[in-house]
């Protein structure tokens, strides 16, 4: 059988640490929980001003906002940047830049027949 795990490490803005292990039936609506009780303790990463000009802000702003756990592919950035910023851009840029987010260990990708899907959170399956 197949058992899940998910660890994640913090650290907050005094330097205090936390360790949090989640194992056995891991679902999206316990991870979502963590979330909603790291924000209570205000451990989440301080909200830095990012500078909006570029396009791999706007796109990495995308991919933070509307997908920070579970898979999504570039055609689901697309129609989220469209829409957040009201200007049309190219798939192959979102996919180039989805790309680079991947070699620095930003977001997972993984090849799913003649797409790539992504994921900004990893969980770990180990087999038991």
């Amino acid at each position: 059988m197949v058992k899940k795990r998910i660890r994640i490490d913090m650290e907050d803005s005094d330097g205090a640490r936390y360790d949090i292990k989640i194992e056995g039936n891991v679902t999206r609506e316990k991870v979502l929980k963590i979330f909603e009780m790291m924000d209570l303790m205000n451990i989440e990463d301080e909200q830095k001003v990012t500078n909006m000009d570029s396009v791999g802000s706007k796109i990495w702003h995308i991919v933070d906002k509307f997908f920070p756990i579970g898979k999504f592919t570039s055609t689901n950035i697309l129609e989220k940047y469209e829409d957040e910023y009201n200007e049309p851009i190219k798939l192959s840029i979102i996919s180039t830049y989805l790309s680079r987010f991947s070699l620095k260990d930003r977001i997972d990708r993984v090849r799913k027949g003649r797409e790539w899907t992504y994921q900004t959170m990893k969980i770990s399956q180990k087999q038991q």
